[in-house]
């Protein structure tokens, strides 16, 4: 039983731990003398500059979700759309593939009234959005800055792929509700098998009610006029900016180039190679892909504090703020 409890407890940090491991063995693979004599020139201007274009991308991203959410004629706050905002990009960081984020997000979402078919048709426009400005943006970011790195193209080539076949399933599974309906009955034997037939069928109709009011929710959200749609592809660009924007405030704190085409691109990549779902907020995966794409143009020296300060930025600052939110909307919930 203790064990357990044990192996339950190092999960939980396994993300935590696994990011502070990469960041020392980074350290220890630069130039370490010279690396903290960097970090002891630092300009804290311009690292507070960097954590405020971090905080801009919870910002934007919050104001996002409020935006989307009015466009089904649902209403949330400000504070509320920041509050689910950060409590999923807590839980996002602690499992992999930040895959624990969505269902939170729709979560908070259903207890502001809305439907968890209309909820998740908001998540899922998120998704969407970030989905077709990475696979925009990445072939641009290249092409400008010239960067020409295999790993990028593969990535590309492979997320491209990936959302063009889950744009085609969103596209039947919308266009055709009358699909989703047969594969609730093709469900039903086998929840019988678990439930009596009375409850089996009040689960399938309680499926089928969510998975339509999913696809008008879905189809609410595409007929949006041209300037609410171009409004949010614009948001969805400005955060995601913002926050590729950080390495370069890092690198001009401790006296460097900022190489703001090469670091976007980089960040691109990246994200994409973060998707992986392996560890917990891709702790590892991010860290070594950083390095291995920096070190193309970024003295060895500074990398390693780079590595360090940007993933101190970007992932522990959002553990720390996402958790004292989370714990904050547990105690006002429960």
């Amino acid at each position: 039983m203790e064990i357990n409890e044990e192996g339950g407890r190092v999960k939980k940090f396994a993300g935590i731990l696994i990011s502070i491991a990469s960041i020392i063995v980074i350290f220890k693979l630069t130039e370490t003398n010279l690396t903290w004599s960097t970090i002891s020139e630092a300009k804290p201007e311009m690292l507070l500059i960097a954590f405020i274009f971090h905080a801009l991308f919870w910002l934007l991203w919050a104001f996002r979700l409020k935006l989307l959410f009015s466009f089904l004629k649902q209403k949330i706050s400000m504070q509320y759309a920041l509050e689910t905002t950060l409590a999923s990009m807590f839980l996002a960081a602690i499992t992999p593939s930040s895959a624990g984020g969505e269902p939170l997000r729709v979560k908070m979402l259903v207890d502001k009234g809305a439907s968890i078919g209309s909820a998740s048709a908001v998540i899922l426009a998120e998704r969407l959005l970030d989905a077709v400005f990475f696979i925009v943006a990445l072939p641009i970011f290249m092409f400008l800055s010239g960067f020409s790195a295999k790993l990028g193209r593969d990535v590309g080539i492979i997320f491209f792929v990936f959302l063009v076949i889950f744009i085609a399933f969103l596209y039947l599974g919308v266009k055709k509700p009358e699909r989703a309906d047969v594969l609730v009955e093709k469900l039903y034997p086998a929840l019988k098998k678990v439930f009596k037939a009375p409850k089996a069928e009040r689960i399938c109709h309680y499926i089928t009610k969510e998975l339509r009011m999913f696809g008008d929710a879905a189809r609410e959200l595409a007929n949006n006029s041209f300037n609410q749609i171009t409004t949010v592809i614009l948001l969805t660009a400005a955060l995601w900016i913002f926050e590729f924007l950080v390495p370069s405030a890092v690198l001009m704190a401790f006296a460097q180039n900022p190489v703001i085409l090469f670091s976007i691109t980089s960040q691109l990549i990246i994200v994409l190679l973060s998707l992986i779902p392996i560890t917990p907020g891709s702790s590892g995966i991010a860290e070594a892909s950083m390095l291995y794409l920096y070190s193309r143009f970024v003295t060895d020296y500074a990398v390693g504090v780079l590595v360090g300060v940007w993933r101190g930025i970007t992932y522990f600052s959002t553990l720390v703020v996402g958790f004292i939110i989370t714990a904050k909307v547990l105690k006002a919930k429960y």
